[in-house]
């Protein structure tokens, strides 16, 4: 069973403990008053030495009487202003906490729109109150990315699963699925989820920081030369010319190779996915303000600018650049943030917009 005392919130805390130091100051000025007045008073009527026994003891009564009055109306006015101002002054601080355990219980309650005052009351609590709009603003982006992640993870799923149920339904009922077709078509659905799963468990290690990475010295124009030559094929098969110009001198880097293979190869296949048959990828790599800058340059779709911010994001599909009928898993680019923050560097998009092109920057720190 809870006590009673325990239900009194902030504000009439602060203000019984402002009451309780006004009253012992109250009570520690009485009775200084009453111990040092009549002594000094006593000494100072001795020292006149005209007065009669008997008149310097009404005078010493009228003094303790007037003290007394005068000390008594001044310490209940003085105690009345002081617990006046207790009392504003508690329920300033009190009300705007107050506000912000309701937001917070709002929040609670998945209501991430809702915001905190700024209490007005100093630059501390103006501060608490940004740092928790802020902390309400972040919570509201992860759950719209959790809501679009679930809703695209399910329209990725779905088409694979209803062909595979299809040729299902189409077994249970005697028809023959055993052509050479029907299992190329059977094999590449497992296969597109297959390759979602690794993905997703590929971005969720590396954003968690539990991504594996064998690092070794590593020359930047082998990376660039083994991507491209691995993406050769499909590049050919596509009509897109791709090209690679490498600067001369670049340092090496303590990189994993397979990893930093997997960041090119991504980047090189969206940009195939976004180049017309004729155009053109090509692949630089060079010096940048002391890293190793690797760009992939196409001749795509190109990309709007207000996308470009969250083109890393899991599942964003906000125009054509990044639309499924691509045949993306739609977590590449997610994937290529993570393993190059992993390594110490930084990916950027650039492009000047639709129709002209996109060009992604990999910057790589060079080791000291």
């Amino acid at each position: 069973m809870r006590r009673p005392g325990r239900h009194v919130g902030l504000g009439g805390r602060l203000l019984a403990a402002q009451t309780l130091v006004v009253f012992v100051g109250v009570v520690t000025a009485g009775l200084v008053a009453a111990a040092v007045g009549p002594a000094i008073f006593r000494d100072h009527l001795h020292h006149a030495g005209t007065i009669s026994p008997e008149a310097s003891r009404h005078i010493e009564e009228a003094y303790a009487s007037a003290s007394a009055l005068s000390l008594g109306v001044a310490m209940l006015c003085a105690l009345a202003a002081a617990l006046a101002v207790s009392a504003y002054v508690a329920r300033r601080v009190a009300h705007p906490i107050g506000q912000l355990a309701r937001v917070a219980a709002d929040i609670t309650d998945g209501q991430y729109e809702v915001r905190a005052p700024a209490p007005g009351i100093g630059a501390e609590f103006d501060t608490v109150a940004a740092a928790f709009n802020t902390m309400a603003g972040r919570l509201r982006d992860v759950e719209d990315t959790r809501r679009r992640l679930l809703g695209d993870l399910g329209h990725e799923m779905r088409t694979p699963l209803a062909t595979i149920e299809a040729y299902l339904d189409a077994a249970e009922d005697g028809i023959g699925v055993d052509d050479e077709d029907t299992l190329t078509v059977l094999r590449t659905q497992t296969t597109r989820l297959r390759r979602l799963a690794e993905d997703l468990t590929a971005v969720s290690r590396a954003e968690e920081h539990r991504l594996d990475l064998h690092r070794r010295t590593t020359s930047p124009a082998d990376l660039v030369d083994a991507a491209a030559a691995a993406a050769q094929p499909r590049y050919a098969a596509h009509n897109v010319t791709l090209t690679t110009r490498i600067a001369t001198g670049l340092p090496a880097l303590d990189v994993d190779p397979e990893r930093l293979g997997q960041v090119l190869g991504n980047l090189l296949d969206n940009a195939l996915r976004h180049t017309p048959p004729g155009g053109t990828v090509t692949v630089t790599a060079d010096r940048h303000d002391g890293d190793v800058r690797i760009r992939v340059t196409d001749t795509g779709d190109g990309i709007a600018a207000e996308h470009l911010p969250h083109l890393f994001e899991r599942f964003y599909r906000a125009d054509t650049a990044r639309d499924r009928d691509h045949g993306g898993s739609g977590i590449g680019l997610a994937i290529v943030r993570a393993i190059v923050t992993a390594h110490g560097g930084r990916v950027t998009a650039d492009s000047d917009g639709p129709g002209r092109g996109a060009t992604f920057t990999v910057e790589l720190p060079v080791p000291r």
